[in-house]
């Protein structure tokens, strides 16, 4: 069934390596119910849903009843019928609202639970960007995927950098517009271990479709610490610029030789000769080059990607260090022999590696059978 449904949306889904044992348990019509709310909301659904089934074939079974029953025949007159009823017209107007004001109450009941946040909730800070996602964590670690406590309750604060994006989360049946200028919260409290879909529903532009990324739910601290833990001193610059890239800038560029909202990062020319500029002129590729095009992108736009770049301004938001690793890293893929002051090339670059924003490797990991999503950071510094 995953695999129709992902022919269907023409988007390559491998599967997780526990998604036989969630497929077996998985109901046949929604994602696994992983939040504390999930089953309540479900339960509305379905409510609706087979009210209205049963108004329709009571309605329309009727009405083909009547028109078989009632049809015009040679030689037989019209007969006479009563223009009031008052018990049928109190029924049908009584009986609908008690349902209408039941389906309101249990809505309003269950949609206030899902936004008020008891104090204790974690906090998480969500940036979404084109075309990926950063979650920052209260202990200072950050990641491109999103992980989570086991019944702990979260507060997440998105923000976007750029355009109008939105959260969602399946298997928690939550879903929040992040819109540029303004704070956004989803309050969450996830209760079953897993891998989940985190994808952008907002049209956000051509990368839109890459915007998606996972949702761990872990047993602990310590567990998810594992995954979120990342100290500069303990990687090499290559490994460093790697998680760098993937958390910025693999939304919107390759390193795989595919053109995207950016030009492709692996095909810089050889380093040192000249690149062609979208105004004529030419500028060596080099160190200047590449912190010129992040702080300044209007600057020297490559040729084929202007007049004006797509790319926002990343002035002030690296660190000179973190601009190193960048460039590190982008020699790494260029396969320059110099690569600064690496020691060791990074596991995974050049090889494929994606980031959040990206498209999957083949050889990815992917969804249980309740909706996650591929692991698009294969290799990057978050596992």
């Amino acid at each position: 069934m995953t695999n129709l449904f992902a022919t269907l949306l023409a988007q390559e889904v491998p599967m997780f390596p526990n998604a036989e044992k969630h497929a077996d348990d998985a109901p046949y019509n929604f994602p696994h119910a992983a939040s504390a709310w999930a089953e309540q909301i479900d339960f509305l659904y379905l409510a609706i849903l087979w009210i209205s089934v049963f108004f329709f074939v009571g309605i329309v079974g009727v009405m083909c009843w009547f028109c078989v029953k009632y049809r015009r025949q040679p030689g037989v007159g019209s007969q006479p019928s009563t223009s009031h009823n008052t018990v049928l017209e109190l029924a049908w107007s009584i009986f609908p609202s008690i349902i209408l004001v039941w389906i309101f109450w249990i809505g309003a009941r269950d949609y206030f639970a899902t936004q008020i946040a008891p104090d204790s909730a974690e906090e998480i800070q969500v940036v979404a960007r084109q075309f990926g996602w950063v979650f920052t964590y209260p202990d200072g670690d950050s990641s491109t995927e999103l992980h989570l406590v086991q019944d702990r309750p979260v507060r997440l604060i998105m923000r976007s950098d750029d355009v109008l994006h939105s959260f969602y989360v399946a298997a928690f049946r939550q879903k929040k517009d992040i819109v540029p200028g303004r704070f956004s919260e989803v309050f969450i409290v996830p209760t079953m271990l897993g891998k989940y879909r985190l994808a952008c529903t907002e049209y956000c532009g051509d990368g839109h479709s890459r915007m998606r990324t996972l949702c761990e739910v872990h047993v602990d601290d310590a567990d998810r610490k594992a995954k979120t833990a990342w100290l500069n001193p303990e990687h090499t610059p290559v490994e460093n610029g790697e998680r760098l890239f993937n958390m910025n800038c693999a939304g919107c560029h390759s390193i795989k030789s595919e053109v995207k909202t950016g030009p492709a990062l692996n095909e810089l020319f050889k380093w040192g000769d000249a690149r062609p500029l979208h105004d004529g002129r030419k500028v060596p590729v080099d160190e200047n080059y590449i912190v010129s095009s992040i702080k300044y992108p209007d600057q020297n736009v490559a040729e084929g990607f202007g007049p004006k770049s797509q790319m926002q301004n990343f002035e002030g938001k690296f660190k000179p260090e973190e601009l190193d690793f960048l460039i590190a890293y982008i020699k790494n893929i260029n396969n320059v022999a110099d690569v600064g002051t690496t020691d060791a090339p990074a596991k995974g670059a050049g090889d494929g590696a994606e980031a959040v924003g990206s498209e999957p490797a083949p050889d990815a990991t992917a969804p249980d059978a309740d909706g996650a999503a591929p692991a698009t950071n294969e290799g990057t510094p978050d596992h």
